[in-house]
């Protein structure tokens, strides 16, 4: 299992970046420093793969970029910066804040101070905040904050929650806290899926975002041939794809390669990971943002690949789905991930605000693709409300765009990075066009909203 989560260890980051192989960072499921090479990086145990509470040095108040550049020799960004970077605000002047629409987040057990930390998160910044609903699916174990897992998955929730509600303020949130902990293969997707069906099923969520998944190779019967196990999981995208509600899956941690079933390590050749890599979700990849204090780029946009590189590469359970072929010179017959990608990277990464471990109260810098589909989920709420109605399963319309007109239509190509894994096994190149480190690039929200809301009308 991976969440797709980074938590810096400010403690460590200064040691880090003088070369130093600490292995004191929170994440899951890699481990490592920043600045140091691939093969130098220590690994850490994938199953659980949420242990970074205890190791992480929370902040009484979050800094600036300059001053986290300063301290800790990594950049930091506050959601006012995001606005500016993908071109929110002119879109927030025209009403577009995702008001009427309903982001759905899935994460087991949840965090008991969700909406206190939310509350706390948008006061910080000057934003409205936003009421949480809380569905809570199967018997939820009560919160124990010295259980690592459970804190894990606190930390994924106060992220997935934070960055939706920083794109699209105005959006309802919805947060399914699931009673079994996801890992890999098969256990605790089936209540994530069942979970998901019954909202769809019952008219609740125009967009859900998943910041898990399990490697392929992990699956029953994959060794086989055998992907039953896989696909008989669908069954919750091929409701939504009914209902025309856009299902996201963020991309992965590991670059070209995912951990391992038994958690000594990652595998030693090109895998995927399920959700990000079935054609009915949108899968989101991960960039580095290289930023000012106002939000505005020094430079373009590269690859996520810092503390854990973003996940890209093809499915081995998936053909390539029609909505590909026209980068099948690239993507060969399978399906490939990443489609599109936001920001990830921990040199880069965001503040996010959490109280529900009472011993480490306050402000975190986080990375992952586990921020960047819920940032990207806030992108589609704001589409929905452009449209006045669900855009649904975006991939044919994004890689239309993609190939027309890109520029103008708000696609933002990367072409710079790679994410090569930690295991010395080759990864992908970003160039011009697509390709499985960004995908198509990432997005100007300003242009890419109401070309999605035109390309989606039905």
């Amino acid at each position: 299992m991976h969440i797709a989560r980074t938590r810096l260890n400010m403690a460590a980051a200064t040691a880090a970046t003088a070369g130093l192989a600490v292995a004191a960072l929170a994440t899951a499921p890699l481990g490592g420093v920043a600045g140091a090479a691939p093969a130098a990086v220590p690994q850490t145990k994938a199953i659980p793969a949420i242990t970074g509470h205890t190791l992480a040095r929370d902040v009484p108040t979050p800094l600036s970029s300059a001053e986290c550049e300063a301290k800790w020799r990594i950049a930091c960004y506050d959601p006012l910066q995001y606005r500016t970077a993908y071109n929110l605000n002119s879109l927030y002047k025209k009403g577009i804040t995702g008001k009427g629409r309903t982001i759905v987040i899935v994460d087991s057990f949840g965090s008991p101070t969700i909406q206190h930390d939310l509350d706390t998160y948008s006061r910080q910044f000057g934003i409205h905040s936003a009421k949480v609903n809380v569905v809570k699916w199967g018997k939820v174990p009560v919160f124990d904050p010295t259980n690592a897992d459970m804190t894990g998955w606190a930390g994924e929730t106060t992220l997935d929650v934070e960055m939706a509600h920083a794109v699209a303020p105005d959006a309802k949130i919805v947060l399914v806290e699931t009673a079994v902990a996801e890992t890999e293969g098969v256990t605790g997707l089936p209540e994530m899926m069942d979970a998901e069906k019954y909202l769809i099923d019952h008219g609740v969520g125009d967009v859900i975002t998943q910041s898990f998944g399990a490697t392929e190779n992990t699956f029953p019967g994959f060794d086989q041939g055998n992907f039953s196990s896989i696909k008989k999981l669908r069954y919750a995208f091929e409701a939504a794809n009914r209902k025309h509600v856009t299902v996201l899956a963020s991309s992965g941690d590991g670059g070209a390669t995912d951990s391992t079933a038994d958690g000594k390590g990652y595998y030693d050749k090109p895998v995927n990971s399920w959700p990000s890599s079935d054609p009915l979700v949108t899968s989101i990849g991960g960039t580095q943002l290289h930023l000012d204090d106002k939000g505005d780029r020094v430079t373009p946009d590269s690859v996520y690949n810092d503390y854990g590189a973003g996940g890209g590469g093809q499915s081995h359970v998936f053909a390539r789905p029609s909505f590909q072929n026209g980068v099948k010179s690239v993507v060969g017959t399978q399906r490939a991930t990443p489609d599109v990608s936001m920001a990830a990277a921990v040199n880069g990464g965001a503040w996010t605000y959490s109280s529900f471990d009472p011993t480490a109260v306050g402000w975190d810098v986080y990375g992952g693709t586990s921020e960047a589909s819920p940032l990207f989920s806030g992108i589609i709420a704001l589409a929905d409300q452009a449209a006045g109605h669900r855009v649904g399963d975006i991939n044919s319309a994004l890689y239309a765009l993609a190939k027309h007109g890109a520029k103008g239509n708000g696609i933002v190509d990367v072409n710079d990075g790679t994410n090569n894994s930690y295991e010395g096994v080759t990864g992908y190149t970003a160039v011009n066009g697509y390709d499985m480190a960004t995908g198509v690039g990432t997005v100007d929200a300003l242009r890419f909203v109401p070309a999605l809301a035109r390309a989606s009308r039905r």
